[in-house]
């Protein structure tokens, strides 16, 4: 049912591929069910998952980056639809396209191995390139932009929380001595200058690692977008709908861990108040599964090594807002 007209792009490997699209137990009539790929990136999930689902069924992919949206144009089948905006949005964006609740999600966060090994996006410091990072390159600043302007006191902080950066108070003001004699415009210009800044570093990272991450994160609002996004597909989900949540570092991971903890524990009262067991306070969520690369995935694909699949189940009988 599912033609693909080939689009060129950088080679990706799709991380965890079965793992998280099993883990949406599409079964049965939930064949026939609707489901969210939060990213397309360049496919793999999107296209198991259409090769899994019935006639009736449908899924909605949702991307910021322009080349995935070309990629995704090329998917033609009547049960795909390609949504060019943040998981973050899919309330609204799933309501206009008159959908109320969902049978599955799948997020799949971080950037994509074409984003990474494209010199002209800014993403690597390995290549050299004019310092972009965005993930929607036809809206918001820059990398080079906002280092050109932030004040060193925020660019310590953004290094700091979002790069887990301990150096952080050195590299933000290596930043603002080197703008003020030159423009820091390539990726390579702010590699030299992390490397500068910081004089030792973890046995087989690049120094830059951390400070990457950091503006990276900063510039597309992920922390902000995956807040927005998980209570949002939570409150997608219809009862006994699952969660598949790829993240790729700790505070990703931290976000969703804590997240789903909270839906899948409750406070119980005093165990000697005289409360039925019925109307004891239920769990909203179920843990599923915590599921990390095998060593053959780790092995073929380096940038899998630091993925955490965590998979969760929707309770209950009725949908809720999103809070």
């Amino acid at each position: 049912m599912t033609e693909t007209r080939t689009v060129p792009a950088f080679q990706h490997r799709t991380v965890l591929l079965d793992e998280a699209v099993d883990a949406l137990n599409l079964v049965g009539e939930r064949i026939n069910g609707t489901y969210i790929d939060g990213t397309f990136g360049r496919g793999g999930h999107s296209r198991l998952i259409l090769s899994r689902l019935g006639e009736r069924g449908r899924l909605v992919a949702f991307d910021k980056d322009p080349q995935a949206i070309a990629t995704a144009e090329g998917v033609n089948d009547p049960r795909f639809t390609i949504v060019h905006d943040s998981f973050a949005t899919m309330l609204d964006a799933l309501a206009a396209r008159g959908i109320s609740q969902v049978d599955g999600i799948l997020l799949d966060l971080g950037i994509s191995s074409p984003q990474v090994d494209d010199a002209t996006r800014g993403f690597s410091f390995r290549q050299d390139g004019p310092l972009d990072m965005r993930m929607d390159t036809t809206r918001g600043m820059s990398a080079a932009d906002w280092l050109a302007t932030a004040a060193e006191q925020q660019l310590e902080k953004v290094i700091r929380d979002y790069g887990e950066e301990r150096f952080a108070f050195k590299i933000a003001k290596a930043i603002v001595a080197r703008r003020s004699i030159e423009p820091i415009s390539t990726t390579r210009q702010l590699a030299a200058i992390v490397a500068d800044a910081v004089k030792t570093r973890e046995k087989g990272k690049d120094p830059a690692t951390r400070t990457f991450q950091a503006i990276r994160i900063f510039i597309n609002k992920e922390l902000e977008d995956l807040e927005q996004g998980l209570s949002a597909a939570y409150a997608m989900l219809a009862p006994g709908a699952r969660m598949s949540v790829i993240s790729f570092h700790s505070l990703e991971d931290r976000m969703v861990k804590q997240f789903l903890a909270s839906k899948a524990k409750v406070e119980q009262p005093d165990r000697r108040l005289p409360i039925r067991a019925a109307d004891l306070p239920q769990p909203l969520m179920k843990l599923v599964a915590k599921i990390k690369p095998s060593d053959a995935e780790v092995g073929a694909n380096p940038r899998a090594r630091s993925a955490v699949l965590r998979v969760a189940e929707r309770l209950g009988e009725h949908l809720e807002s999103a809070a």
